[in-house]
């Protein structure tokens, strides 16, 4: 299954060079720079992430079956927390504090910044990104260490 998925996101990056190199021809304003580099890290800070959260959840989600569907919306208004469909720079600096809370926030600007030019780019915000990665992710394992003895309980 990683195998697939590592070759689907292949050829979608492959893909995303290629339309960035048609912009840049046509004159777009794109202006990738050595930040690129940073993209194996943010794709593991990514997952690391993913991970963490999931296993949050299917451990709540054993005790707590109402909670899949508070999960799902909550997902919802996370999407719109996070700076994706909007640049962080449009965000109004009384409240980009409240954006730079959520850890996908750095993830999703440092990307936009190495592909594209434009945004934001910290690397104190990047660090606050991978330290509560960890967190979340040491919470997480912790957490479904604890629940796990009782699941088969609990199912």
């Amino acid at each position: 299954m990683v195998i697939s998925n590592l070759l689907k996101f292949g050829i979608q990056f492959a893909l995303l060079l290629a339309f960035m190199g048609f912009y840049f021809l046509q004159g777009a304003s794109i202006h990738p720079n050595a930040k690129m580099l940073l993209t194996p890290l943010l794709l593991l800070m990514m997952a690391a992430l993913g991970l963490g959260g999931g296993i949050i959840i299917s451990a709540l989600t054993v005790k707590y079956r109402d909670l899949q569907v508070l999960i799902s919306f909550g997902v919802q208004l996370m999407m719109y927390a996070t700076p994706i469909i909007y640049p962080l720079s449009l965000v109004h600096s009384k409240y980009r504090w409240l954006v730079l809370a959520n850890p996908m926030s750095p993830i999703v600007e440092t990307f936009r910044f190495a592909f594209l030019g434009s945004g934001i780019f910290d690397p104190w915000h990047l660090a606050y990104s991978l330290a509560a990665t960890c967190a979340i992710l040491c919470i997480g394992v912790l957490l479904f260490n604890h629940v796990e003895r009782s699941f088969m309980d609990t199912v």
